[in-house]
C-alpha cells in the first residue's frame, strides 16, 4: 500500500483476546500513523472506549464473557459515528451480515494479509468521514430551511395583517358613504366570526368568513349615492339597482385569490334561507355558510344600532326577531347557535375594533364553551 492513510495520527481501539493478533494490528497500523489502544475483552474494550476518543473500533467476535456484537451495540448506542470493523476467525455469512446490520463498516477473515487490514481501516474512516459530512449537511440544510420557513411565516403574516388593515380602512370608507350606519362592517365582521367560531370554524375558513363579512356592501360602489342615500322609501326602479349590489361586489372582488370565499359571500349575503332573497333566490344549504352565519350577524347590528328613522333596540329583541325569523330568513341551526351565546360576548365586540389577532381571542373564549356545542359545527358542515 502506498497510498497515505485516508486519516494519519487517528486513535484505534483493538479489541481481541488473542494477544499475539493484537500485537501484529498495532505493529502493522502504527507505522502508518495511527495511535492504537488495546482491550483483552469487551468489557475492557468498553470501559477504554469511554474513557477516550476513538473514531474507530477493531474488535474480534469470539471473546469469553460478553462477545464482539455485544460491544458493538454498546459502542454504536454512545457514538453512533464511530467507524467499527468486526474480525472473527469463523467466516460465516450469516455473522457478517449480522455485524454489518448493526452497524459495523467492514468484516475481516482471520487470518487476513495486511493489505486486507489497511483497506478495511482506511476504508471505514474514509464512510465515517463522508457519513459525518453528509449528516452536518443535512443538519445545516434542514436549520436552513427551519429558518427560511420561519421567515416565509413571519412574512405571510405581515403580508396577511396588511391584506386585512386594508379591507378594514376599504370597509371604513363604504361605511362611510352611509351616513348612519357607522362602524357597521367591522362590527358584523366580529359577530360573524364569533358565531362562527362557535360553530366549531378555525383557522382560514374563520378570517374568510370574517372577511366577507367584512366586505358584504363591497358593491355599493356602485350603486348611485341618490339611491343609497336617499332618506325616504325606494320606488321599484331605485330597488332594481339596489338588488343588483351583491353581484357587482361579486365582480369586483371574484379574480383576487385570497377572496375567493369572501366573494360567495359577497354575492349571497341578501339571499334567504326560505328562497325569498336575491339574487339568485338560493335556499337551504345552497347558500353558502358564511352567508347564513353572515345573515344572522348583519341583523343584530341592524335592530341594535341606531337610525335615522328609529331608536336602537335591545339585545333582547334583536333575539326575539331573530329566533322569530328562524326557518325563513335565517338558518334555524345558525340561530340555535347564536341564541346560546352570552350577550357579554356581543357587547365587548360591538365595542372593539379590528380582526387583527381576532381569531386566536375568539378561538380561546370560544374554547371553553364549545363542549356543549360539538354538534352544532358538524350538523351545520354536513349540509353545507
Amino acid at each position: 500500500m502506498d497510498n497515505e492513510p485516508a486519516a494519519r495520527g487517528k486513535k484505534l481501539l483493538v479489541v481481541d483476546d488473542d494477544p499475539a493478533i493484537r500485537e501484529v494490528m498495532v505493529d502493522l497500523l502504527e507505522p502508518r500513523g495511527y495511535e492504537c489502544t488495546v482491550a483483552e475483552d469487551a468489557e475492557s474494550g468498553l470501559a477504554r472506549f469511554q474513557q477516550g476518543d476513538f473514531p474507530l473500533v477493531l474488535t474480534d467476535l469470539k471473546m469469553p464473557g460478553h462477545d464482539g456484537t455485544w460491544l458493538i451495540n454498546r459502542v454504536l448506542e454512545e457514538v453512533p459515528d464511530t467507524a467499527v470493523v468486526a474480525i472473527s476467525g469463523f467466516a460465516e455469512t450469516e455473522m457478517a451480515v449480522e455485524c454489518l446490520r448493526l452497524g459495523a463498516y467492514d468484516f475481516l477473515s482471520k487470518p487476513f494479509r495486511a493489505g486486507e487490514l489497511f483497506d478495511a481501516v482506511e476504508r471505514a474512516l474514509r464512510r465515517r468521514v463522508d457519513l459525518v459530512r453528509d449528516r452536518s449537511y443535512r443538519v445545516g440544510l434542514e436549520k436552513e430551511v427551519a429558518l427560511k420557513s420561519e421567515q416565509l411565516s413571519g412574512a405571510l403574516k405581515a403580508l396577511d395583517s396588511a391584506y386585512q388593515h386594508t379591507l378594514e380602512s376599504l370597509a371604513a370608507a363604504l361605511d362611510a358613504r352611509e351616513q348612519d350606519t357607522g362602524e357597521h362592517s367591522q362590527r358584523v365582521m366580529r359577530y360573524t366570526a364569533a358565531i362562527a367560531a362557535r360553530l366549531g370554524i378555525r383557522g382560514t375558513m374563520l378570517m374568510d368568513f370574517a372577511r366577507g363579512a367584512l366586505l358584504h356592501d363591497i358593491g355599493k360602489i356602485g350603486v348611485s349615492d341618490s339611491i343609497l342615500l336617499k332618506p325616504g322609501k325606494l320606488s321599484h326602479e331605485e330597488w332594481v339597482q339596489m338588488w343588483r349590489h351583491p353581484e357587482i361586489g361579486y365582480d369586483i372582488v371574484k379574480d383576487i385569490p385570497y377572496l375567493k370565499v369572501p366573494a360567495e359571500i359577497i354575492l349571497t349575503h341578501q339571499e334567504m334561507f326560505d328562497g325569498s332573497g336575491y339574487p339568485n333566490g338560493l335556499c337551504g344549504c345552497q347558500i353558502p355558510l358564511g352567508s347564513r352565519i353572515f345573515s344572522v350577524a348583519d341583523t343584530l347590528d341592524a335592530i341594535l344600532s341606531e337610525r335615522c328613522y328609529r331608536p336602537a333596540r335591545t339585545f333582547k329583541e334583536a333575539r326575539a326577531e331573530i329566533q322569530r325569523c328562524s326557518g325563513t330568513q335565517f338558518d334555524p341551526t345558525v340561530v340555535e347557535v347564536f341564541l346560546k351565546m352570552d350577550v357579554e360576548i356581543f357587547e365587548e365586540l360591538r365595542n372593539t375594533r379590528g380582526l387583527i389577532g381576532f381569531e386566536l381571542e375568539v378561538a380561546r373564549q370560544e374554547e371553553e364553551r364549545a363542549v356543549s356545542h360539538q354538534t352544532d359545527g358538524s350538523r351545520l358542515q354536513a349540509g353545507s
